[in-house]
Formats: C-alpha cells, structure tokens, sequence
C-alpha cells in the first residue's frame, strides 16, 4: 500500500507533572491508571513528540488515541517533516533536534549513524526493568536486532515471518480457466514451458477484448523490483548468489543469466508489451483494468483498483490471480515467490532528548503487548468487535467498512492508524493481529496462500549488509546498483539471443570495472558478523 506522507514540526508541549507514573501493562494483563497511590487526583498526560514517516499527519487524538493515553498516561505529538524523510532524519541529526521518539525504515541508512553517534540510547536496561511483554512478544527477535556491541537500540515493527507470500504470475481467472481448465485453480504449478503456451493460445485466440488489442503480458516498468522478484520466485533465486559458502551479487548466479533470457525470448515473441519499460504505475493499472491484458508479475496485491474494476464487470473471476510457475531444474518448494523479513520494516528508538525514558518504555511495553495489539489492530471491545467463546468477533459492519473505504474506516475508528510494534502472525487464540487485513481473506489472498504460501522465506540474514552510507564503498555500490537497473531492461529487450547474452557479459566486466568484489567482501564480512551475534548469547 502506496501511503502519501506530510510533515509538520511540532515542539514539545508539555512536561510531566508531580508524582511517578505507574506501570503501562504486565503479563497478568493489567493495567494500573495514570494515579499516584493514595491520590484521586489525576496527573497530566506526559506528551511525547514522536516523528513517524508512515503517518499521515493526523493528530492523535482519535478514540483509539485516548484510550492509549487513559491506560498509560501518555499522550503523543506526531512530528511530520514536509518533503523527504530520509533527509529530514539526516537534518535531525546533524542538528541535534530530534524528538523524544524515532521510527524509521530498518534499511534506511541514517539508522546506523543514529546509533553510533549516541542519538539513540540502548534499551535494555529499560527492557529488562519495565518491559515484560517487550520480552515475552518479542522473544529471539531481541537477540535478532543487536547492534554489533550486543545491545538493542530500537524495536522492530511489523515483526515475525508474515506467512503470506509476495510475489506471483498474475493471471486473469477466467481466461485460465478458459485456456487451461485443469490449472485455473491454482492447486497445479505450472512450468514455465506452459505459462509460454497460455501466453501464445491467448495472443492466438483474442486478437481483441471489447474492441481493444489485446496484450497477453504487461509490466509495470516504475517496479522492476516487483518484476524480477517474481521472475525469480521461478527460479528459486534469493537476495545473493551463495557460491560456496561466499555471498555475490544476485547477478552472478547462473540461474539469472537462464532468468533473463527466458524473460528476452517471451519479448522477442511479441508476448511481452513492447513499451513496458516506460509504463508508469497508474498507466499500468489503467491498463489491467481495460480488461484487454491477460497476465503480469508482481505482488498479488498490487492490481488494486484494477480488480475492484475487472470484478464489477465481470465477477470474481475476471480479476488477477496470482500463480506459481516454475523454472526447470527448480523444484516447487524451491520457489522464492515470498521475500519476507522476519525482522519487520521498522526500527522505533528512544532518542537522547528523550526526558522521560522509563515512561516512554512502558508505553513501549503496553503498546507491543497483546492488549495493546488487540487495542491498535482490533480497536475497543463492544464497540469494533465482541468476544464470543473466548474469540473475537469483529463487528461485521466495521470490518465491512475496511471493504468499502479503508482510509474513511480508518480515519474515523483509529483502528490500523498507529502501527507500532505490530506482530505478524497469529494470537494465543490462534486469531490474526491484523484484522482488517487476515480476519477475512479476499478470493485472491486465498488462492496466494494455497499456491504460493510454500514459497515464503525469511530474508532477515541479508537485510542490510550493503556498505555504510557516506563511505567510498557506498559510491561503488550505487555504481554497480545503476550498472545492473540499465543492463537488465537492455537485456530483456535485446533483439536477439546473442545480443542477450552479450549484454549480460558487458554488465558483469563493467560491474567488475566498478569494483563490485570491494563490496561484495563488505556483504561477508557483515554477514559473518551478524552469524556470530546471532549465536552469542
């Protein structure tokens, strides 16, 4: 999901009044007010600024927003920079002026100097005073993201392996079902040989759709990310190629090499759309849902509002499916069709300027426990959702509303708007965290869990090992980063086999050039590093 991101710089607003502010949660699952022992009078929330580029902008103020500050007495300023988020982090930084809490991508780049320059204060000690839950919830992923001086300086966000895949071939139903009853519904992989033939029997069949020239595969050119990563999925192909025990770049693996003149031989026979690589997102949506093209690759979700279109014209099965096809010599549990980091997308720190840093924990501790996930993910009980035989039960109108509008819903509930410390997976009651996404499965989420959920792996051992931002390493590997993004379009639209594979030469040596082994031995010696904290105790 595409989130449109505002800032606004807000100052802090307000200071803690007389008296200790009791704990946020516990185990046992109860909460004590914002009181101090013996007085009825009620202290002023402590508010805390927190800059969050994720959000968009809204205060906190909604209803889910209160209850947070009614259970911990904390209440929080969002701080929302106008213009790039990464730069506002490294203008933060430089200057001093950061706010009482960060949540930042775990891969940006200014996540390692906030750490080494001090803005960020180790939380263990704080963990091990004030956070059960954080413990209890987070378990090995403590040990998982340590710095490499063995202490945790952030928690992760969206944690723990999402069993969902991410990738697939994405094809309409109907038109499967059409040309190839017995793989329609997914339960069969199909190899690549007879995901070639459905291209061409669709070309041959369907000169036109409604008048409109058909296009048996299209791609969106603004995400060759989504692309390769299903071409991949085929073939088994991971972040890095493992040579021996040695990590290399994904390039260098004989497999992607078989990859993409695969992907050149679909183009050179008209089955590929000849401008893909200049199609944006939404010229591409608004091409899926002219109802005209047959298939693309990408993550099964991105279709979006092109299948909410194909759906009300022709049903269910009108829409994009996605769909496992698998490369030779690869087996179907060797696919790769689901990247996912069991480490989450996140890092949420407590920042030096951080007044008020056991409080600040405890909030941590509420929001991260399973209370405090149920309160963000499923909203109040008895109003979004009731528990019948020790189960929750979403109220059906409030989880319709997600169907119909999800930003109104989420505006007007606060439910699914501050998602902190968010856990992937299953509860003790074996129900999901995320409601509104996994508690009722769309016909697509269901046949991508049926045909591609055995693919799903965790990338978390290779997340990050690129070199620090701002060193000579750094420069190179943006050097060979754009050498590969302009040889592999080039070698997908190469006009013959031979041009292929000499384009695929050139992008090896020019990478060589570059000085690719440099930093390749940084990605081994970080990977090597991370091996050793992760076993250390």
């Amino acid at each position: 999901m595409i989130k449109k991101i505002k800032w606004l710089n807000v100052s802090i607003t307000a200071a803690l009044a007389v008296g200790v502010l009791a704990g946020c949660a516990s185990n046992d699952g109860k909460n004590n007010t914002n009181q101090t022992a013996g007085d009825d009078k009620k202290q002023e929330p402590i508010t805390l600024t927190w800059f969050d580029s994720n959000t968009k902008g809204e205060p906190f103020t909604d209803a889910i927003a209160q209850e947070i500050t009614k259970k911990t007495g904390i209440s929080i300023s969002i701080q929302q920079p106008t213009g790039n988020p990464t730069e506002k982090l490294s203008l933060m930084l430089a200057s001093g002026d950061y706010p009482d809490v960060v949540v930042m991508s775990r891969g940006d780049a200014s996540l390692d100097k906030y750490i080494t320059s001090g803005a960020f204060i180790a939380l263990d000690e704080l963990i091990e005073k004030s956070g059960p839950d954080i413990k209890e919830m987070y378990g090995d992923t403590l040990i998982k993201t340590r710095y490499k001086d063995g202490k945790n300086y952030y928690l992760a966000n969206w944690y723990g392996l999402d069993s969902d895949p991410v990738f697939g071939m994405l094809m309409r139903k109907n038109l499967v079902a059409d040309l190839a009853p017995d793989k329609a519904d997914g339960s069969t992989p199909l190899t690549t040989d007879e995901f070639e033939a459905l291209l061409k029997n669709f070309k041959e069949k369907n000169k036109t759709i409604d008048g409109k020239e058909t296009v048996p595969m299209t791609m969106n050119g603004e995400n060759m990310g989504a692309n390769l990563g299903t071409f991949k999925g085929m073939w088994g192909l991971r972040t890095y190629y493992d040579n021996n025990g040695t990590l290399q770049y994904d390039v260098k693996d004989p497999k992607y090499r078989e990859m993409l003149l695969y992907v050149n031989s679909l183009y050179r026979e008209g089955l590929i759309e000849k401008e893909f690589a200049i199609s944006k997102t939404q010229t591409w949506i608004q091409k899926l849902a002219t109802g005209a093209v047959f298939s693309t690759p990408g993550a099964y979700w991105d279709p979006g509002n092109a299948n909410g279109t194909l759906k009300k014209d022709g049903g269910d099965d009108n829409q994009f499916f996605p769909y496992k096809v698998v490369a030779p010599g690869t087996e179907t549990s060797q696919t790769t069709f689901g990247p996912r980091s069991s480490l989450g997308w996140d890092a949420i720190a407590i920042t030096k300027n951080n007044k008020h840093p056991e409080e600040t924990i405890k909030l941590f501790n509420y929001l991260a426990s399973d209370e405090g996930q149920h309160l963000l993910l499923w909203g109040k009980e008895g109003e979004q959702y009731t528990m019948v035989d020790g189960k929750r039960q979403p109220d059906p109108a409030f989880l319709q509303s997600f169907k119909d509008n999800w930003d109104d819903a989420v505006k007007k509930s606060g439910v699914r708007k501050w998602l902190w410390f968010v856990k992937n997976g299953l509860d003790a009651n074996e129900q999901p965290y995320d409601m509104a996404v996994k508690y009722q499965r769309s016909e697509i989420d269901e046949m991508a869990i049926k045909s591609l959920g055995d693919s799903v792996w965790d990338t978390a051992e290779f997340d990050n090992l690129g070199p620090d931002g701002g060193t000579p390493e750094a420069l190179t590997a943006q050097k060979v980063k754009d050498i590969m993004d302009q040889s592999i379009t080039r070698v997908i639209i190469a006009p013959s086999e031979a041009e292929a594979n000499s384009t695929f030469d050139k992008m090896l040596a020019d990478m060589k050039k570059a000085g690719d082994e440099k930093v390749e031995e940084i990605f081994n010696q970080k990977y090597s590093e991370r091996m050793e904290l992760w076993n250390s105790k």
